[in-house]
């Protein structure tokens, strides 16, 4: 077949281990044979991402051997035994594509001697390359393969069967049963009882997460299920036997927590009992904002999704300022294909539950300096998921055009009439990774820079030909697609839409945050731009942090960049003595 080949090229185990360049992931046990393993395989014996080599192979615990089993693709993922050890499923894509954009899902008898797996009738489910992606494939038993695919423009659904692939659900639903593909182990879905007819969903509609069960046997539309969870995350059964599940969520106005799903048999009872509780914070959620999803129309007629959070704090008075409106942090997040959704996030609670005094010094909330309060936004611009391919699409060749054009849109309208709800000479823009490039085209390749009076790149990309040659081999050809070809091919866009060469456009505030180990945005992306800026007499201040990749993962950076951010903010829209 093309799109992948079969080998049997054997290796040490030990040796396989032990080795630096050999990285494993995503196992899957044979359900009989349970020496043998089923993995994705990274090989870094060259470690350029064109020459890295992604396969399948079966791993040997008794020989202590690893053969390779499936290659020939660019990416592998989500091998699955059926329960029976009879055949193999798993997912795969190849460059240009990004595994939500076109990839393809598998099946395979297979053969099991003493030592070894070996395949055979290899035959494509669905999914196509550039076109549909299909993913998370799993068993619903021995004759029933179900995975997701967005062939209908929305990630619903789907079973192959006696040799044919199906949708669900009789007519497609306008709303994701899916999410992305960023990392390993991503499960959008448990299979309930042991026949294999039924499951739950994790679905995303109008910007949050929900649950909804689904009958795998067809010809029923999903059954939505009430929920106090608005952001949930990799769902797994628990038992089959007895109708249970596991997933990790958030509430809009609590934390994290592991929580036992359990649909009752045959009342068709549903309960939900924390395992892990969230952890209680030390004071009263009478500080906690609530989200507010809203959809706006820009100028041009496109449709953009924000969240916005009201300015909540039980020690504010009001404002001795007639009319006087709060300022507000504008959030770009990163991907770009991504979404924030409406859980609880205290650092966007550690903006709008404190109050920006006219005095020299961080509020503890104390009532008699509290003068107004600050408001977030959350811009699900064109690009994120969670909303339909299309919506994705939108940032297709139009990457640092679409994303700060919806970002600069969003602040204007919720700060003008009808709204009115955030002081438009007090706006600010932060994001990290791809946000952070959001943040930097705001302020210095969009046509006007001035709608914010300030800025916050984290991690953020300042030159995008760099970018092209040195980030890692997952997202190495992303940027074909998001700029329109390479930059042999559009020089002139990656001229154009590199903020480095805009510098002398930015004219508000701008902090710059970074870690010294990041190779996904490596530092001389952040360095570059702010020796721009600063040569052009720019205000800039930049923080690189020791021992940080792609994100703080140390408590005192992670404290250190949020109490840097309001600082900052307080300081240059004058809210600091």
């Amino acid at each position: 077949m093309d799109e992948s080949t079969v080998a049997s090229k054997r290796n040490s185990l030990k040796q396989s281990l032990q080795n630096k360049v050999h990285r494993f992931a995503d196992f899957d046990v044979h359900p009989v044979h349970n020496h043998l393993l089923v993995s994705v395989l990274e090989d870094h014996t060259v470690d350029e991402p064109s020459a890295i080599v992604n396969t399948l192979c079966v791993i040997n615990t008794h020989t202590q051997t690893v053969h390779t089993l499936v290659s020939g693709a660019d990416f592998y993922s989500s091998p699955k035994f059926s329960p029976d050890g009879t055949r193999l499923a798993w997912q795969q894509w190849s460059h240009p594509d990004m595994p939500w954009e076109g990839s393809l899902v598998y099946i395979a008898d297979i053969s099991v001697d003493s030592d070894a797996i070996s395949l055979r009738n290899t035959t494509l489910v669905a999914g196509e390359a550039l076109k549909i992606s299909a993913a998370f494939p799993s068993w619903a038993n021995n004759d029933a393969l179900i995975f997701t695919s967005d062939q209908s423009g929305y990630i619903n659904p789907w079973k192959f069967s006696n040799g044919k692939a199906t949708p669900i659900f009789p007519e497609p639903v306008s709303y994701e049963f899916g999410s992305p593909g960023w990392v390993f182990q991503m499960h959008p879905y448990a299979i309930l009882d042991r026949q294999g007819t039924l499951a739950v969903f994790i679905t995303t509609k109008d910007g949050r997460n929900g649950l909804s069960l689904v009958d795998l046997e067809g010809g029923s539309p999903p059954r939505s299920i009430e929920s106090p969870f608005v952001v949930i995350e990799n769902i797994w059964s628990l038992s089959r036997e007895t109708r249970e599940a596991v997933f990790t969520g958030v509430k809009a106005d609590e934390g994290l927590s592991l929580v036992k799903f359990t649909f009752e048999h045959p009342s068709g009872a549903l309960r939900f009992i924390p395992l892990i509780p969230a952890l209680a914070p030390d004071f009263s959620d009478d500080f906690v904002s609530m989200p507010q999803p809203m959809t706006l129309k820009t100028d041009d007629g496109q449709t953009v999704h924000v969240v916005y959070y009201p300015p909540k704090n039980p020690h504010y008075s009001g404002s001795s300022i007639k009319d006087e409106r709060p300022p507000c942090v504008v959030h770009a997040h990163g991907g770009p294909t991504g979404i924030t959704l409406q859980g609880l996030h205290w650092k966007t609670q550690y903006f709008t539950s404190r109050g920006w005094a006219w005095c020299d010094f961080t509020l503890f909330f104390a009532a008699s300096c509290i003068t107004n309060l600050a408001t977030r936004l959350d811009v699900n611009y064109g690009g994120s998921s969670g909303y339909g391919r299309s919506y994705i699409r939108r940032l297709d060749g139009q990457w640092g055009l679409v994303d700060p054009n919806d970002c600069i849109q969003a602040a204007r309208l919720i700060s003008s009439e009808p709204y009115n709800l955030a002081d438009p000479k007090r706006l600010v823009i932060t994001g990290g990774s791809a946000g952070g490039y959001t943040v930097l085209c705001s302020l210095a390749t969009a046509k006007d820079v001035t709608t914010f009076a300030a800025g916050t790149s984290s991690y953020g990309i300042s030159d995008l030909k760099p970018l092209e040659a040195h980030t890692h081999k997952f997202e190495s050809r992303q940027l074909e697609k998001l700029l329109g070809g390479t930059s042999k091919e559009v020089p002139e866009v990656y001229q154009e839409r590199s903020p480095v060469n805009k510098a002398e456009r930015i004219v508000a505030p701008l902090l710059i945050l970074q870690g010294d180990i990041d190779r996904v945005v490596p530092k001389e992306q952040a360095e570059l731009i702010y020796a721009k800026v600063k040569a052009k007499g720019g205000v800039v201040e930049y923080k690189l942090y020791s021992g940080e990749g792609h994100g703080w993962r140390k408590e005192e950076n992670i404290v250190d960049a949020l109490e840097r951010e309001l600082d900052f903010y307080e300081r240059v829209l004058g809210l600091k003595g």
